[in-house]
């Protein structure tokens, strides 16, 4: 059974960072793009950044300069270190495992993760 568990989640002020953490298991870590996304109250659940295998990484342009993805395949963990937060920053943050299609949309991972709260404040 395929299990994402994410964690750092929290609230921080304006301005400061906080890195989250996303353990698999039951899958071949090593084989996924491993992506994350968050949701806003109110909106739909919208892409922050994917890493692939190999390591090469895309993000959404909002975070980009703030946000850096990684993975530790000795560890089945993906990582999103979270510079510079701002207020729009605040979301449930989800990780997922891509299975098929574009790494930009949400149909396109088969599993998730229950996500983590990341407040920021102003």
């Amino acid at each position: 059974q395929v299990q994402l568990v994410e964690s750092g989640g929290g609230l921080v002020q304006a301005g400061g960072s906080l890195r989250l953490s996303c353990a698999a298991s039951g899958l071949t870590f090593s084989s996924y793009a491993m992506g994350w996304f968050r949701q806003a109250p109110g909106k739909e659940r919208e892409f922050v950044s994917v890493i692939v295998r190999g390591g090469t990484t895309l993000y959404v342009d909002s975070v980009k300069g703030r946000f850096f993805t990684s993975r530790d395949d000795a560890k089945n963990t993906v990582y999103l270190q979270m510079n510079s937060l701002k207020p729009e920053d605040t979301a449930v943050y989800y990780c997922g495992a891509f299975t098929e299609g574009n790494y930009y949309s949400t149909t396109s991972y088969g599993y998730w993760g229950q996500g983590t709260q990341v407040t920021v404040s102003s």
